[in-house]
């Protein structure tokens, strides 16, 4: 579904993402693994188009998508679930879904899937209320709806666990489950802690410094792996 091959970025003079290379298969779950200030969120913003890249390939389902805007690349099925979740404070819950649509036609976005509501029940019972007045676990469980209701072949979620408390961390868990097993999405996962990476993960790929540093299935990912490049 996605394949990045030899991804370089720079800013200024410090040569921020070194020959970034991984693929993220369909019906798979893809760890991205580092610490804070290694490179993930810029990644991840070449990846979306938010950066440009300085040299190497994004590919999508076979398509070369290096060079197009972040909204061609959600309108082609990729949608982003950024860190510190960016939900619009003042637009109720239903309104923050509706969000998500934007890139559906008109006749597509008129109701939101029951299916977003059977993965987040607690949504339903507060589509009325501001996005602000939720509290953080319950708005990174509206940044996933707002980006599952666009109908994505890719989600990338960028550090779903921070700051969220250890319920919701695993109703995230669930829904990250139910995702992979459907097998018709392919789900990058950025993270820097270990255990919520390894029950996901069917491959994992540990960035330091800009740099692969680790990759592999998920079977093989264990703490001697990977400690020192994240928070186990």
């Amino acid at each position: 579904m996605l394949n990045v091959t030899e991804i370089n970025q720079y800013y200024g003079g410090s040569h921020t993402l070194r020959g970034i290379s991984f693929e993220a298969p369909k019906g798979e779950c893809t760890a991205l693994l580092g610490r804070n200030g290694v490179g993930k969120t810029t990644l991840l913003r070449c990846l979306m188009g938010v950066l440009p890249v300085a040299s190497g390939k994004v590919e999508f389902e076979g398509r070369d998508i290096t060079r197009i805007t972040p909204h061609q690349r959600a309108a082609l099925g990729i949608a982003y679930v950024p860190q510190g979740r960016e939900i619009f404070a003042r637009l109720t819950v239903e309104e923050n879904i509706r969000m998500g649509m934007a890139t559906k036609s008109a006749g597509a976005a008129r109701r939101i899937r029951d299916d977003v509501f059977e993965l987040f029940p607690v949504l339903k019972e507060m589509l009325g209320r501001r996005g602000g007045d939720l509290s953080g676990g319950q708005q990174q469980q509206l940044a996933i709806a707002r980006a599952l209701v666009a109908d994505p072949k890719l989600i990338i979620l960028d550090e779903p666990t921070e700051g969220i408390q250890p319920s919701i961390i695993k109703d995230i868990e669930r829904v990250i489950r139910l995702l992979r097993e459907r097998g018709d999405i392919a789900i990058l996962l950025v993270e820097q802690y270990y255990d919520f990476a390894r029950a996901l993960a069917d491959r994992y790929v540990v960035l330091n410094r800009g740099v692969v540093v680790k990759s592999g299935p998920g079977e093989e990912m264990d703490r001697e792996n990977v400690r020192g490049y994240l928070a186990v």
